[in-house]
């Protein structure tokens, strides 16, 4: 879920403007001809299928025991809203039983949203071999969207005990391409849902993963879909906005001690807090926060009285 970022100055405020509903646009993910398991049907182990959540158990063996309930809401309710996007791994264990190797998180917070069955990949725990092979060759495909290829480069690592370097001979890629496909899982989830569905961009992505708040990241991503940008026009966008919040910062002066008293003199009816900036040439705003008519009636009262 969002959070309202915090520190924003006015060159990226004037830029993300109100946070848009682009809630018609973010529909959760499916997981198109990958059929639900079942004893008879074939599985390709580097595929991704859809298994139903009473076939799964958690593994005896994981070292985590508690999940902190708040963190396990907020994922339940992102798996509502865009789905499961990175599925979980499991080890089939009889014809209709499945086993968690990594990603019982997602499974409870999935089984906490309501779902019935789950994306995972299935891979055999004693065969590490062909399951190097069968991954690869998934990789090689044309029609896997950017997080398909960051998800089967984590595997490759996770699961076959791969170095980054190992894995770009591998699939025959560039480490530097590989390193920036990881990345893109350390975007949040409603950004990798957008790059999934192909709302976004690999380009855009990388944007984004130069600005460090969650926040801020969705937030831009929806001004991406919004307005239709382009790459080199978010990154003009955030260049300018950068240089207004600097040029900001840099007008802001020392207040004289008159602005004190000022702030001291009406800070006395007002509970919150009281700001005041002033550039070098004498320009400026004040900011009263007040928590209640009475504290806006008294004032007023002052100012009639001429008391203050």
């Amino acid at each position: 879920m969002s959070k309202t970022p915090r520190g924003l100055g006015k060159g990226l405020g004037a830029l993300l403007g109100d946070s848009a509903d682009l809630s018609n646009f973010r529909k959760p993910v499916e997981y198109i001809n990958k059929t639900v398991v079942t004893s008879e049907q074939p599985q390709n182990r580097a595929d991704i299928m859809l298994i139903p959540v009473d076939m799964i158990e958690p593994n005896p063996f994981q070292p985590r025991s508690s999940f902190d309930p708040d963190a396990m809401e907020e994922l339940a309710e992102s798996i509502r809203t865009l789905g499961l996007i990175q599925p979980i791994t499991v080890r089939k264990k009889s014809s209709d039983r499945y086993q968690i190797i990594s990603g019982e998180r997602r499974f409870r917070a999935s089984k906490l949203a309501g779902l019935e069955e789950i994306p995972a990949y299935i891979r055999d725990a004693d065969d590490q071999g062909m399951l190097e092979m069968a991954i690869v060759e998934n990789i090689q495909r044309e029609n896997l969207d950017p997080i398909e290829i960051a998800l089967s480069y984590q595997r490759l690592i996770d699961e076959c005990s791969l170095t980054q370097e190992q894995m770009a001979t591998r699939v025959g890629k560039k480490r530097a391409s590989v390193t920036n496909y990881l990345r893109l899982l350390k975007l949040p989830a409603k950004v990798q849902h957008d790059l999934k569905v192909g709302l976004l961009s690999v380009g855009h992505a990388k944007v984004l993963l130069g600005i460090e708040d969650e926040a801020i990241q969705e937030r831009l991503c929806d001004l991406v879909i919004r307005e239709g940008l382009s790459v080199r026009q978010l990154e003009d966008r955030l260049r300018k906005a950068t240089a207004a919040e600097k040029t900001g910062r840099n007008e802001e002066q020392d207040l004289p001690e008159d602005y004190f008293k000022v702030l001291e003199i009406v800070g006395k009816y007002f509970t919150n807090s009281i700001s005041l900036k002033r550039t070098s040439g004498g320009k400026g705003t004040m900011t009263i926060h007040f928590s209640s008519d009475e504290e806006i009636h008294k004032f007023l009262n002052a100012l009639e009285k001429s008391s203050i």
